[in-house]
Order: C-alpha cells, then structure tokens, then sequence
C-alpha cells in the first residue's frame, strides 16, 4: 500500500535524576556526598533507509516514545544513558512540525539523518553541590524534562522522469513496457490512484527511475479528482515525459490544461526539460491524426514531439535515450528549503502570573517550570535551592506587589502546587 503522507507523535527520553547520597563505609566516619549523575535520555532521530518506498509503517504507529535514562548510583555511579530511537523514513520525505508548520528538514540520502527531538540531559548528583561551606549538601537534579513534537511527513518520490498526462493517456502502459513495475493497466480513467516506481536498464552502464503519476484533470492543483495530492511527486524529477492520448478528441486542448495545471502548482515544473509523445500511434485512426497534431504541437513551441505506441512497444527507446541525454544538462533534483523568518527569541526566563479561580496564583515560564520538574522536593536542599532561583527570576518580588499572603496557594505550570510561607 502507498502512504505519502502521516502525522506522527514522538518525545524524546527524560533525563535520569541525579542522586542525593552519602558515602556509608565501616570505620570511615562522615563518608562524603557520593550520589551519581543521572544518564542521558535517548534522541528522537528520523534517518533515511533507500529501500523504503512509502509511509505505510506510520499508518499502523504513530506514536514513538524514546527511553528515558537512568537514574544515578551510589559511590559516584552514573545512570547508563537511553539508546537514541532511531525510526527509518523513505527517501524523499519531508518533515514539518504539525503544530507551527515550521520545516524542519528535507530527507534525501541514504544514512542521512534529523535529530527532532532532543534527549533530556541527566541530573546532576549532590557531590556538584558541595562547597567549603556545604560540605554535606542534601541537593540534587532531577534529569532534563523531555521533549515531544507533533510531526507531519510528507513523501515525494525521487526520480529521474516523471510520467504526466490526462487520465487515460498510457502512462501505466508505458512505465510497464519500459521497466519491470506492474502497475494496474485498464481502458478507464484514473486506472492509476497512487504513484508507482520504476527502473529502466537502457544497458548495463545506464538506468533510469521513472514515476508514473495519477492523471491530472482540470483543477487538480486545487485538489479537484486526484488533486494535488501526487502533483508533488514530480517536483523532485528532472526530466518529464508528457503523454498525450492520440484518441482524446483534442489532444492539444490536454496538453495545455496538464500545462496550466503544473505551472499553477509549481511554476518550477513548466522549466523541466520535457518530452512530448502522443501514445497509441498503433491505431489507424491516430496514424491519419498525428500529421497534423504534431504541426500543431511545433506551433506551440514543442521541440520535436514524438509518436508511440506503448501497447506495442514501439519508439519507446529513443524517448528514454533522449531522457539521458537531457539529464546530462538537467538541474539536480528539488530539495525543499526553509524560507528564513524572523522570529523576536523567547527569553527562558520570562514568567507571568495569574489569578486563579481558587484565589491562587499560576505562575507560567520556561525556566521556572523546567526548574520545578528537576528538583527533588523531599530535599530541603533542593528545596531552598528552588526558592533562590524563584527569587533571582523575580518571581518572589511579583507575588509580594500582587499580595500574596501565607496559607495561599501558588501552581507552578501545571504540574506543581505549592504553599507560599514567609
């Protein structure tokens, strides 16, 4: 089954908690803090494998949590740190960020890879926290919170030809006879309804990779019939071959509509070098036609079209050594580029506070939340720690100017409830 597109969840592992610990041996008094680092949590890593072809194994998972690090150990022991969750895409596939459309990368070579989600660090034990003043410090990190992305891919075949035409024109009769894909072949329209791959082996020294793409009818870049859906998949070809149906009533009128059709979409594809071939020159009847479409067609600027006949197999060799021989000057294939865009950075340690409806204050902050989640709050090191960063963020100073009083209840994010005490 062809998938190209999926929307996809993936967080990265949490940061395994540093340790709060004292060395305990007989006969030595007063063993030092010896609580160990806490182990990193595991990327989120998207990575290009060649022999994939589609975006089917999102269909059945969608979901990919990476595994969170270790916490640490006594005598200075660091937790082992989390395997990266390495999860292998197609060629081809872009990646964008579902929840701000942002583009995050454009995947396509083999082994290539995208880091979206980073792996949170490991906290820090109590043995970082001693000082001359300090020397048996009861504070500690909780590891680095994770973190987790909405992800949308979409897939674009790399090929060197693209296949267009109307619905019905013979391009599943064509890439059949000139390579070994089986697509669905039929005497109707939209025969085809997803794209197919393959490879033509000219000689032993030379093969091309050919996508045959649905029919395009009137509108499809809005996404009328097939719709825009597999337009994309000709953007990354180098070469187009465009098939005419030499028993449509007008096949000139057709060429002009998949013309205007690829230009409203991208107006990059009515720069490819292109082929034009009017199919079934097997029948009579196009026989006594293609004098005069073939004048018409050089009227309209087309550089020697050609007839052929898939069905019978005929003039389709020139037409692919014409397509090497135009590859040879051809631009490489599209790779999608994030337009820059100005954005003012976020200050991590901007805060706000608001009222809540139990007469409580909600306090909301990068730094501030991140904070509460790594620290250890049956520790009063840990604890006193919190309050002094509260205090150096300006937090403390804004709940006094908004009349907090003892006994009130102040939330940090979501996750934390706290009693504020003089």
């Amino acid at each position: 089954m062809f998938i190209d597109e999926a929307a996809i969840f993936v967080r990265s592992g949490k940061g395994g908690d540093g340790f709060v610990h004292f060395h305990r041996e007989k006969y030595v008094n007063r063993g030092g803090p010896d609580g160990g680092d806490g182990g990193r949590g595991g990327d989120v890593i998207l990575k290009v494998v060649p022999t994939l072809n589609t975006l089917v194994k999102f269909r059945y998972q969608r979901k990919f949590i990476a595994d969170d690090g270790k916490k640490g150990g006594v005598n200075n022991m660091t937790g082992r740190s989390a395997e990266d969750l390495v999860i292998p895409v197609p060629p081809g596939t872009v990646v964008y960020d579902d929840t701000t459309g942002e583009l995050l990368g454009d995947l396509t070579d083999p082994d290539q890879q995208l880091v979206v989600c980073k792996g949170g660090r490991g906290g820090r034990g109590n043995p970082h926290f001693a000082s001359s003043r300090n020397q048996a410090p009861t504070t500690g990190e909780k590891g680095v919170p994770a973190e987790e992305r909405n992800l949308r891919l979409e897939l674009k075949l790399i090929a060197d030809v693209g296949l267009v035409g109307v619905p019905n024109a013979g391009k599943s009769s064509f890439l059949a006879a000139v390579t070994n894909a089986r697509p669905k072949i039929a005497d109707y329209p939209f025969t085809t309804v997803e794209p197919n791959l393959g490879v033509a082996e000219l000689n032993m020294d030379t093969t091309l990779v050919l996508a045959d793409i649905p029919g395009l009818i009137e509108g499809a870049h809005q996404g009328i019939g097939l719709g825009d859906a597999f337009l994309r998949h000709i953007q990354r070809t180098r070469v187009l071959i465009h098939l005419l149906d030499g028993m449509s009533e007008d096949p000139l009128a057709d060429f002009s509509q998949i013309n205007s059709e690829l230009a409203l979409f991208d107006p990059e594809l009515s720069r490819k070098p292109v082929i034009v071939a009017l199919n079934k020159i097997d029948l009579p009847e196009v026989q006594e036609r293609w004098p005069e479409i073939k004048k018409q067609l050089v009227a309209k600027g087309v550089s020697e079209p050609v007839a052929i006949s898939a069905l019978a197999r005929t003039g389709l060799e020139p037409i692919l050594w014409k397509c090497v021989e135009l590859l040879q000057s051809a631009p490489e294939p599209l790779v999608v580029k994030a337009i820059p865009v100005y954005r003012p950075a976020d200050d991590p340690q901007a805060f706000t506070i608001t009222r809540t409806d139990d007469g409580g204050y909600k306090v909301r902050g990068a730094a501030i939340e991140r904070a509460a989640k790594m620290t250890y709050w049956e520790f009063e090191g840990s604890v006193r720690r919190f309050q002094k960063l509260i205090e150096t963020l300006g937090v403390e100073s804004r709940l006094r100017e908004m009349g907090i009083e003892n006994g009130d209840t102040v939330y940090i994010g979501d996750e934390h409830e706290l009693e504020w005490q003089d």
